[in-house]
Parts: C-alpha cells; sequence; structure tokens
C-alpha cells in the first residue's frame, strides 16, 4: 500500500501520474540482482513518520542536503538509507537527532515540481543499523549492517497471522480513505514479518511507537504488537461509526419531519386552517396582553414569545421558553383583593377568634387605622415571637379575614436553599421561581397577608444562605422590586402584607430583625387557658369527635385539674390534645352504648388519663442546703430550674454539669467570685473555701441551658451550701448578677412568673430595675405571687433563706 510521508514537512507528495511507468520501474526493481551494500551510504532523514521493509513509499524532499543526495543517488542507482528525526521540529538534524536503524530503500522515480520541491517514489528494501557516521557534509553518510529477521513458524504464528489478518480487514472496511485493493494485497502476504510490516505502515501511531516495530527483529512479537494496536484502532473506529450512524438518523429524522411540518403548513394554509404551534403561539400572545403586566416586563415577554416563535418545537428551548412565558402571564401583577378597613368589625373579629392578647390586637387594630388613612403607605413587616401553641399562625389567619385579603402560609424552617426563597437561573434544567412567587401565583392576588413561619429555624449551608435573600422581601424600602432569579424582572411586594413567627429571636440574623417590628406574644394564665378551652378547644374538639354538647360536658374543674395536672406549657397546644384523649373516651363508651351522655369532674379526668404527670415539689428538692430555684425563659416558655451545688475536699476547683451554655458557665463563675471575695461580710470562714472542690449541676442533664438570669440563684445556692442553710421551697429567683455583686435585669419575666406560680412559688426575687415590668404584667399573672427587688446579691439572701 501506498504511504504519504514528509521528509521537512512541506507539501504531500503526489501519487505518479503514469501508473503503467511506475509499475514498470518497481518491476525493474525488483529483477534486480542480489544486493550489494556498498561501504558507505547516504543517510536521508525523514520525519513524522517510519518507513517499513517492502513498502513503496513517496517522499516531498525539501531540504538542500536531502536534494544533493537524491541528485547524486539516481544517476548510479545506488541505494540508500531512510532514518526517522526523533524531533520533527529540528531542520537542519545531526547524527544524535536521529534514530539508530532505519530502511535501506532506492529510488523509483523522480518528479522535479515548478516550486523547487522534489518528488520521489522509493522502495524500501531491509532494516539496517547505523553502526557509524563517517561524513555530515554534503550530507549525512554512514556505514551500516543489513538486520536480519528472527521466523520461527509455529502454530501460534499461524492463529497470530489469521487474528491480525481478521482484525486489519474489520479496520479497512471501517476507513474511509484506504482503497480497495488493500484488502487483496492484504490477503496475498504469506510472509509473517512481512505482514507485520505492511500493516505497521498503516497503522495510525506515534513515531516512537512505529520506531519500535521497526527495531523489532522477533516476527511474533512484531505481529502481537501490532494486533494490539490494530485492536484498539478498529474500538475507536467502531465507536466513531456507531455515532456517525446516530447523528445521520437523527438529522434525516429532523429533516423529515421538518418537511411534513412545512407541508402539513402549506396544506393547512390552503384550506383556510392554522396549526397548533400558531394557536398556541396566539393564546400565548393575549394571555400576555391581558395580565396587565408592567410596561418593561410585557416588552420582554413580547421578546421572549418572538423568540419562541423562531424556535423549532422539538427544541429543549420550545418548552423552557414556554414555560417561562405561562409564568410570566399566571402571575398576579395587577390583580387583588380590596381592603376591608372597617376598624369596629375587625376588632370583633379579633375578639371572637382570640381571648385575651389585648396589645397585640390593639397594634393590629391602629396597622388597619393607618391603612384606611393611608391607603397607598407601605405595609409594616410584623413579627410575632412567642411559645408554640399561643396563637401566633391562628392571628396571621384572623387578620387576613378581618382585612378582607387571601391568607398564605410557608414554613421556612429547616430551609438551607437560597433558591427556595429567590428560585433558580432558567439556565437550569427544571428551574422554578422561588416559594414566594409561587405561592402568590397559587393565590392569585398580589396583596395577600403572607405568612413566613418559623423564621428562627432557617437554616444555612455551601448552598446559601436564606435568611440573607429574605432582607430584600421584609424590607418595605426594596421589596416593590423584588427581582426572582427565574423571573428576571421586578415583581412589586410592597402590597403584600408580611408577617413573621418565630419562638425566639436570638437565632435571628441582627440585619433581618432589624427589617421587622418584634410583637410578643406571652404565654397564657390559667384563667386565660380555662377560657381558651372552653370557648375554642373544647367546642372543636367536640365537632372533630362527632360529639355534642349534650352527649359530654366538661365542668370548669376538669378543666383546671387537665391544665394544673396534666400539662405544663406556655400555650395550649398540650392543652387541646388531652382534652381529645377526654373526647376519644367519651366517645367509646358512647358508640359502645354504655353511656348516652359524660359529664367531666377532676375524678373522671383522673380516671381517663391516670396519675398526674406533673406535681408540685419544690419542698422536696430545696429540703436540703445548696439547692435553690431559678426560673428560666425558653423557646417553649417559661420553666423552673433547680441549680444543686455540692462541696468535696479539694483545691478549690469548679466542675459544671448539665449541658450548660457559655453564657451560664460564665455566671456561675462570676458567682462563685462574688462569693469568694465576700465571704467575710457574708458570714463564711475563707480558708476553707480555698480547700473544697464546688460541683454545680443543673437537671435535666439531656437538656440545653444558656443565659445569664440563673447567676443569682447560683449565688444563692453556694452560700446556700456553705452555710448549711437550706432556701425557701416557695421562693424563686432571677437575675443576673456580677463580679461587684449588682444584680442586673433580664426579660421574659411573664413567662417566668407564670412557670413560678404553675410550681407553687409564692414569692419571686427579681432585680429591681425590673419592677417596671412586673408592674405591666395583668394583674391575674401577678395575683397570688409576692414580688421582692433587689439591687445586690446579698439581699436576696434574708429572703431566700430559711431562717437559722
Amino acid at each position: 500500500m501506498n504511504e504519504r510521508l514528509f521528509d521537512d514537512g512541506l507539501q504531500p507528495a503526489q501519487e505518479p501520474d503514469d501508473r503503467a511507468e511506475f509499475e514498470a520501474a518497481l518491476q525493474a526493481e525488483s529483477q534486480r540482482g542480489p544486493l550489494v551494500l556498498p561501504p558507505e551510504v547516504g543517510v536521508l532523514p525523514i520525519r513524522n513518520t517510519v518507513v517499513f521493509p517492502g513498502t513503496v513509499t513517496p517522499l516531498a524532499i525539501g531540504r538542500r542536503r536531502s536534494r544533493r543526495l537524491i541528485r547524486d543517488i539516481v544517476p548510479h542507482e545506488t541505494v540508500f538509507v531512510l532514518v526517522a528525526q526523533r524531533r520533527a521540529e529540528v531542520e537542519d538534524p545531526r547524527p544524535e537527532d536521529l534514530y539508530s536503524v532505519g530502511t535501506l530503500a532506492s529510488v523509483l522515480k523522480v518528479i522535479h515540481l515548478p516550486q523547487g520541491t522534489v518528488n520521489i517514489v522509493v522502495h524500501s528494501m531491509a532494516r539496517v543499523r547505523i553502526l557509524e557516521y563517517v561524513a555530515q557534509r554534503p550530507y549525512l553518510r554512514a556505514r551500516v549492517e543489513v538486520l536480519d529477521v528472527k521466523v520461527r513458524r509455529t502454530k501460534t504464528l499461524k492463529a497470530l497471522m489469521v487474528s491480525v489478518r481478521g482484525t486489519a480487514a474489520r479496520v479497512m472496511a471501517l476507513s474511509p480513505n484506504i482503497p480497495e485493493e488493500a484488502a487483496g494485497l492484504l490477503e496475498s502476504i504469506s510472509d509473517p514479518s512481512g505482514l507485520a510490516d505492511f500493516l505497521a505502515a498503516t497503522l495510525n501511531l506515534p513515531v516512537h511507537e512505529k520506531q519500535a516495530l521497526l527495531e523489532e527483529l522477533d516476527t511474533t512479537k512484531r505481529l502481537q504488537a501490532v494486533s494490539v494496536a490494530l485492536a484498539g484502532q478498529l474500538d475507536v473506529l467502531e465507536l466513531s461509526h456507531k455515532i456517525h450512524n446516530q447523528v445521520r438518523d437523527s438529522i434525516d429524522k429532523s429533516q423529515r419531519e421538518y418537511f411534513l411540518q412545512e407541508e402539513l403548513k402549506a396544506i393547512q394554509a390552503e384550506l383556510g386552517q392554522a396549526d397548533h404551534r400558531t394557536q398556541e403561539l396566539d393564546a400565548l400572545r393575549d394571555k400576555i396582553l391581558a395580565a396587565g403586566l408592567p410596561e418593561a416586563v410585557r416588552t420582554e415577554a413580547l421578546r421572549e414569545l418572538d423568540r419562541l416563535s423562531k424556535t423549532p418545537a422539538m427544541s429543549p428551548d420550545y418548552a423552557v421558553v414556554r414555560t417561562y412565558l405561562e409564568w410570566v402571564c399566571e402571575l398576579p401583577w395587577s390583580r387583588g383583593t380590596t381592603d376591608t378597613l372597617d376598624v369596629s368589625r375587625s376588632r370583633r373579629i379579633l375578639n371572637r377568634d382570640h381571648y385575651g392578647l389585648d396589645k397585640i390586637k390593639q397594634r393590629i387594630l391602629e396597622f388597619l387605622a393607618v391603612r384606611k388613612l393611608n391607603p397607598h403607605g407601605k405595609s409594616p413587616i410584623l413579627c410575632f415571637v412567642g411559645p408554640p401553641g399561643v396563637g401566633k399562625t391562628s392571628l396571621g389567619q384572623s387578620i387576613a379575614r378581618a382585612m378582607g385579603r387571601k391568607f398564605i402560609r410557608i414554613s421556612l424552617g429547616g430551609i438551607r436553599d437560597e433558591a427556595d426563597i429567590r428560585g433558580h437561573r432558567r439556565t437550569y434544567i427544571g428551574a422554578l421561581p422561588g416559594r414566594i412567587l409561587q405561592e402568590l401565583r397559587k393565590c392569585g392576588s398580589r396583596n395577600p397577608v403572607f405568612m413566613l413561619d418559623e423564621l428562627d429555624k432557617i437554616g444555612q449551608d455551601f448552598r446559601g444562605d436564606p435568611a440573607s435573600a429574605l432582607l430584600e422581601v421584609l424590607d418595605p424600602q426594596q421589596n416593590d422590586t423584588f427581582t426572582d432569579h427565574y423571573l428576571d424582572q421586578p415583581f412589586d411586594l410592597s402590597s403584600v402584607l408580611f408577617i413573621g413567627t418565630a419562638n425566639i429571636t436570638d437565632p435571628i440574623p441582627p440585619a433581618l430583625l432589624d427589617r421587622m417590628e418584634i410583637i410578643e406574644l406571652p404565654g397564657y394564665t390559667e384563667r386565660e387557658k380555662l377560657q381558651i378551652a372552653k370557648r375554642y378547644l373544647v367546642r372543636r374538639q367536640l365537632g372533630e369527635h362527632g360529639l355534642s354538647g349534650r352527649q359530654l360536658t366538661f365542668r370548669d374543674e376538669a378543666i383546671r385539674t387537665i391544665i394544673r395536672e396534666y400539662t405544663r406549657e406556655a400555650g395550649v397546644r398540650n392543652l387541646e390534645r388531652t382534652i381529645a384523649a377526654v373526647c376519644r373516651h367519651a366517645a367509646m363508651k358512647i358508640a359502645e352504648g354504655t353511656a348516652r351522655s359524660m359529664t367531666v369532674n377532676p375524678a373522671r379526668v383522673r380516671q381517663i388519663l391516670g396519675a398526674p404527670r406533673y406535681e408540685r415539689e419544690l419542698a422536696a428538692r430545696t429540703a436540703v442546703p445548696g439547692v435553690a430555684v431559678a426560673l428560666a425563659y425558653t423557646s417553649t416558655g417559661g420553666e423552673i430550674l433547680f441549680v444543686e451545688v455540692v462541696a468535696t475536699p479539694g483545691k478549690g476547683q469548679l466542675t459544671l454539669t448539665g449541658q450548660l451554655g457559655e453564657v451560664m458557665k460564665e455566671s456561675v463563675q462570676a458567682a462563685l467570685s462574688v462569693v469568694r471575695a465576700n465571704a467575710e461580710r457574708l458570714g463564711l470562714e475563707a480558708e476553707p473555701l480555698g480547700k473544697q472542690d464546688y460541683h454545680v449541676h443543673v437537671p435535666a442533664g439531656a437538656v440545653p441551658k444558656d443565659g445569664p438570669s440563673a447567676g443569682i440563684a447560683v449565688f444563692a445556692a453556694l452560700v446556700s451550701l456553705l452555710r448549711q442553710q437550706p432556701t425557701r421551697p416557695d421562693v424563686a429567683l432571677t437575675g443576673e448578677i456580677t463580679l461587684q455583686g449588682l444584680v442586673l435585669p433580664v426579660g421574659g419575666l411573664k413567662e417566668k412568673v407564670l412557670a413560678a406560680k404553675r410550681a407553687g412559688v409564692r414569692t419571686v426575687i427579681c432585680p429591681a430595675r425590673n419592677r417596671r415590668h412586673i408592674d405591666e404584667l395583668p394583674r391575674e399573672a401577678r395575683t397570688g405571687v409576692k414580688f421582692a427587688y433587689v439591687n445586690r446579691a446579698a439581699e436576696a439572701l434574708r429572703i431566700a433563706l430559711r431562717p437559722d
């Protein structure tokens, strides 16, 4: 097979024009006598390829030394050596730039071209090794020796030849540039070494790999290497052929569908009918014009519609653009509800839906009054903060009902991806707008009451910070141009009344908290829970269990028993759950026919619900020195904590247990330092303080605790232990302590006082600077509790400790 090669990287040599003349030259070369190797032969460097024995190869000669060599050897019909360069970029190769093994060849024909280039056709005959270079000018000359190949005809070699022929035939069939005569030539080669050289010359391999095949004298090893290379080339060709067929089939299918679509359009045009796609585009255009879009948004939507009309229906972009236009048309750009701004009616609705919460109702009515006087003012961003079950979500529903607006609620608990708020960009597959626009589309109004529930439980990870994405949503100065990533156009949220809810404000980022007006919903008192149960909870549970007021009646004392002995919470969620348990028991009795009606009293409550879940344990827990009662405010409302202190022989070290947070640990350390610094003033011996280790524990150990308000309780517990003087069982303490012994004010007083009343506390010791906060508490919360106000920690000891 002929192969076009290069010696200087110029144009490839052309095939001989006169094939008959070329075949005659080749026949004359084959009839020449035995090969006579002169003492010195010329060396012709070639690059980018390797010439194998037994092949006829055209070469383009461009370098001056190479042309001088051809001019000297052609008249004398002498042989020369073809040697591959190690690096193709070397223009004037030296002996060290050439491989040591080459091919002995003779010139069959010389063709002179007008550009000065000389094309030659050479016949390579044998492998030779260069022993020594004897000259470099005017061209390279060297002494060489002929290398004999090793052939051992075995069954393995015969099988290898059959395998190589089959693989080569498959490669030739898949290769577009190999002539048909090559297959016949392949079958006619019976010599194993000649077969290996013939195939090696046709392989598309790097120069160094082809050179390795040339230098391999063992025919079996050379055939094995050729077989491996052929197998690799066959894999590539088969994969390329498969891809080519798939592309061709796809193009044929697309072209066929295109022509059929065009023919269908022509037929429909003759019949005066519009095709489905045209109808779809016309419907989208009508929707865009009827959607009441802002001018900039309408312009962009029409531009996208024009792009859609030019996009083939089978293109993936077609569905993306169509879905985008449908979202644009379905958003409530100009659709909204008319506000009902009757303050008296709104007051009745709020009083009917909720008991108590007077301050919160007053703030809502103030907002409605301002809205009535200034309908175009910006809506404030409210945030209801309070324990679970106090009615934050239902209060938002009542606001929507009072204003005549639609109500939307989404829970933000556990959200970690910013795209949940702002949406995904359209470049992503399956992209959608964020939850804000999704919910507005569902409700079909641009001015609903939008509740963002659980603001304090938003997460954050590598996908973004949803809380930061809410900054624009909850800023009245910015949300009139809220831009969703998917929509990529400003949407006006200034008419939406956003209401956030949270159990505590600590986890909310300060920047987000600053954009909202905080309205605290404290826990309910016992009387408030009783009224809520009678007015709402019992009635709702009777309806859900299929009972009437005649079949099941709750006495007030029964409800009080449930509140005191079976629930301990700031809200009423567990209270309703417990009432539901009583209703289920009554429904079972009535369904069985064992009772026609039932009246629930305290005794029947205990019979149905079992032993009380909560008992007052103050007297038992504080009967020993070193225990004091502290008041805490958590996300579930107020709680009482027992601070326990014990002393053991040691060196004055402090051990803290009970899952205390960093702030609470520092508060305990401050309390111990105050005791040590004022030991003499407190009636304690200073010397034993340094010889004892102190262990402070706050049950329950599985519940995390933090905050500074237990500092004065820790101080009282330490003094109680060191004096061996127990604290009073009906006294609880709250307040932050400083190293100077001062007591600083704390928050969450209503929840703490309610928790103290539930536990049976009669006296609450609190900072004097909290007096005005105590005075603002409802009278019911203060009834039955005595408040002692202190400025310094030592003042609390006279009240908290029992007399000697």
